[in-house]
């Protein structure tokens, strides 16, 4: 387990916020120098604290014109199946095992509501071990970091 201090912390703001940064941007904005911000993130990637870098995009300029949360009840048995048919789904955003009413949430994108339907109807509800579904669709998006 490592700890992590605050300038650690500062760090991981600052990648969050803008994960192209160069090493020089992230040691002036954390008061350190280019060699401890390297070191640092060094450390916290060989730690398994940073995974990777991504880029964000905006689905509608994507062509992605429906967007829904999908939450599945499964047989419990089966996670292991159910996780890996629908990580073959390419709409499917994002993927969260969860506690409560539902046993699963995605993320679904489509292009329109027709391929939203096919996708959850023909594609997520296909799998034998899903027992129910309950979708609910998305008017916007925020990003909150």
């Amino acid at each position: 387990m490592i700890t992590l201090d605050d300038t650690d912390q500062a760090i991981l703001a600052e990648l969050r916020r803008d994960a192209r940064a160069s090493m020089t941007a992230i040691a002036d904005a954390v008061h350190i120098s280019r060699a401890g911000a390297h070191a640092r993130i060094k450390r916290l990637t060989d730690a398994g604290v940073v995974t990777g870098y991504t880029v964000r995009t905006d689905p509608v300029l994507l062509g992605h014109h429906a967007s829904a949360y999908v939450m599945l009840a499964i047989e419990q048995a089966t996670w292991q199946e159910v996780s890996a048919r629908l990580r073959a789904i390419p709409e499917i955003e994002h993927m969260a095992l969860v506690g409560g009413d539902f046993d699963v949430i995605l993320l679904v994108r489509a292009t329109d509501a027709r391929d939203l339907r096919r996708i959850v109807l023909e594609d997520i509800q296909a799998i034998p071990s899903i027992r129910s579904t309950r979708t609910t669709l998305i008017f916007e998006d925020f990003t909150l970091s």
